[in-house]
């Protein structure tokens, strides 16, 4: 069993990686961090030096929480939806915990969200968190 979690440097993703630590923390099991970059050059030691790294040990450590997690990376050259998925299949996630920031009505008109595909193309369960601002 793993829990995934859709990482970017922000704070609705500081809150999903939170929810997603508190669940892997629950289900007794791993913490998969997928960071999408728009381009593959960003390797695991590039990522770190990039301070992705330190940002999710952070964001854990300001939750107060204490789990095995790792780091993966794709590219979203052509599609940060696809990248994620992409990734959720290769850790064999169980559930993906993704952040949703609050849209305007006219926002929500438009289509194609990273969000919106997410929760409508996942062979999973999806867990949305949203900023309370």
């Amino acid at each position: 069993m793993t829990v995934a979690v859709a990482h970017q440097v922000s704070s609705t993703s500081r809150i999903a990686l939170a929810e997603a630590a508190r669940e892997a923390s629950m289900r007794q099991t791993d913490l998969a961090v997928l960071h999408v970059v728009e381009s593959l050059d960003l390797d695991i030691a590039a990522a770190n030096r990039s301070g992705i790294s330190d940002e999710v040990e952070r964001a854990l450590a300001e939750a107060g929480l204490d789990v095995t997690w790792e780091l993966h990376l794709a590219t979203g050259e052509e599609n940060v939806a696809s990248a994620i998925l992409s990734l959720v299949d290769d850790v064999d996630a169980d559930i993906l915990v993704i952040g949703a920031r609050r849209r305007s009505p006219v926002g929500k008109f438009f289509l194609g969200s990273v969000t919106q595909t997410l929760i409508l193309q996942a062979d999973i369960p999806v867990f949305v968190v949203k900023d309370k601002a």
